[in-house]
């Protein structure tokens, strides 16, 4: 059936995953190398979670849409539901590799606590603990450029790789993990 990919991009009410609370989770499941499915939920953060303004401002929302979001256990269901499709989570050989950008320092961990936030102890049994992130792919493949680049922001890095990028959407989590997909692409040659 081949690799199974799960791209995926959070956006969240601060950057502290003990403290704050996601309202956006997009992405793109691929099964050897074929796009199966993207997503795109929006979900009220979890109750206890601390709403920084300024993590809303980044975001483009306001405190009153994200709590209008579904709960958090609804779209967890809806998440898991998604993962079964794809995934025998009682096979230790079956999981997808988290794919994103940034995602081992600032993603995974956030992913990781909404799943423990709707007592769900599984996250292990649908992904690999060895993520794929491109960042660090792209640290590797722009080396030669870095010295040039302002920064290396998905935008930038995606920018310095060709693709062309709207500075309208950027910090919605589909578009985000849509260029994070283009820049893996371009780094990985697939």
């Amino acid at each position: 059936m081949g690799e199974k990919l799960f791209f995926y991009d959070l956006e969240t009410t601060g950057t502290k995953f003990w403290k704050n609370g996601i309202h956006q989770i997009s992405g793109i499941i691929t099964v050897g190398g074929r796009e199966m499915e993207r997503f795109n939920f929006h979900v009220m953060p979890n109750p206890m979670a601390l709403i920084e303004e300024e993590a809303l401002k980044v975001g483009n929302v306001t405190r009153d849409q994200i709590m209008a979001y579904p709960p958090m256990r609804e779209v967890h269901g809806k998440i898991v539901e998604m993962l079964g499709r794809y995934v025998n989570k009682y096979d230790k050989k079956d999981k997808f590799h988290l794919v994103g950008y940034n995602n081992c320092s600032f993603d995974n961990q956030f992913f990781r606590a909404f799943f423990v936030q709707n007592s769900d102890n599984y996250f292990g049994s649908w992904f690999w603990s060895d993520s794929i992130d491109v960042m660090v792919l792209a640290s590797q493949y722009l080396k030669d450029k870095r010295r040039e680049m302002e920064n290396f922001k998905l935008a930038t890095v995606a920018k310095a790789l060709g693709v062309e990028v709207s500075a309208d959407n950027l910090h919605d989590a589909l578009y985000d993990i849509y260029l994070t997909m283009q820049v893996y692409k371009k780094v990985t040659g697939e």
